[in-house]
């Protein structure tokens, strides 16, 4: 079993991070991802329990340590603390995360502890309630940062707010977002846009480099902390006058995919090995038909044909429509 305990691909790259998109519904309407709000097609036929249970050993038993829960949204899922239990009580897998526009948090946030959440991630692309609901077609910042305040006293171990970097929406509003992690212990990451199918012009408008604000943090003093083992793509920097960090996610600095550890899996089970790859490879067929040895094995053929990288620079995004379809 020992080979299986390592999912490697042809460049070396070692898997230990799954971000497994449990819908692809959501309810906000970003300008950046789905600006004329979700769009079904079809009837939605998602993984259930029993599928995720199955797809969760398999990949443990790869050695994967981490799992992200992603949408769309994933709240809208009314098993998300069945799920969250499933993926902690799997043996082999150490950290249990989850992405969400925070909608619920309030309500649900209790169960999700008890199921075994370690890690919450929120989305705030501006602290500015306007300029949040312009961009999200939703009035709920208060929800969302309450939501964070709750996290934090009731022990999530990490708290995650993350914020798209947008030109003409909160590129202004960087003091705003410095000033509220002075004394909160909360990592802001800011996302640089990605162009995907849908939003090219969207992009060509409001695409910043996340190398301007890296340049930013380090002339402020900002320092560059040591990566987790299975941490995601982040770049994260300390302040001594600040609890909170700031992060980074640069999809389109140099060297990017070279530390990649994380592969995806669809609402629907397809298996993407880049989240903007053109190809993705169907597993639900053999989640309840095969071992969980044969699925591993599985796994372990299909990551070698991983690619070294994304083509992003060249306009290329694969066949990622819009960001709600894997969570990003």
């Amino acid at each position: 079993m020992e080979r299986l305990m390592r999912l490697t691909d042809n460049f070396k790259r070692r898997f230990t991070y799954l971000r497994l998109s449990i819908t692809d519904q959501c309810n906000f309407r970003c300008n950046y991802c789905l600006p004329d709000g979700y769009c079904s097609e079809g009837k939605p036929d998602f993984l259930t329990l029993a599928e995720i249970e199955a797809l969760v050993k398999a990949f443990a038993q790869c050695g994967t340590r981490k799992i992200r829960l992603t949408g769309g949204e994933p709240s809208l899922r009314k098993d998300l603390a069945d799920i969250i239990a499933i993926c902690k009580n799997t043996p082999g897998i150490e950290t249990v995360a989850l992405t969400t526009n925070g909608y619920k948090l309030s309500k649900e946030i209790d169960s999700y502890i008890d199921a075994g959440l370690d890690n919450l991630n929120l989305s705030a692309d501006s602290l500015r309630p306007e300029t949040f609901h312009l961009i999200t077609g939703q009035d709920k910042l208060r929800e969302v940062l309450n939501g964070i305040d709750l996290a934090i006293s009731k022990g999530i171990k990490t708290v995650k707010l993350n914020a798209v970097l947008l030109r003409q929406y909160n590129w202004q509003e960087l003091n705003q977002f410095f000033s509220y992690v002075k004394d909160r212990p909360v990592t802001i990451r800011f996302i640089e846009l990605m162009q995907t199918g849908d939003n090219h012009d969207f992009f060509e408008a409001q695409h910043v480099r996340g190398t301007e604000l890296q340049t930013q943090l380090l002339e402020q003093g900002w320092i560059p902390k040591l990566r987790d083992a299975h941490a995601g793509p982040a770049l994260e920097y300390a302040h001594s006058d600040f609890v909170g960090n700031i992060g980074l996610i640069m999809p389109y600095s140099k060297d990017f995919c070279n530390s990649c550890n994380r592969l995806r899996v669809s609402s629907s089970g397809k298996l993407h090995l880049c989240l903007f790859a053109d190809d993705n490879l169907d597993l639900r067929p053999h989640l309840l038909n095969e071992s969980t040895d044969a699925v591993a094995q599985r796994l372990h053929h299909l990551v070698q044909h991983k690619l070294a990288g994304h083509q992003l620079e060249q306009g290329i995004s694969g066949s990622t429509k819009h960001l709600a379809m894997l969570g990003g």
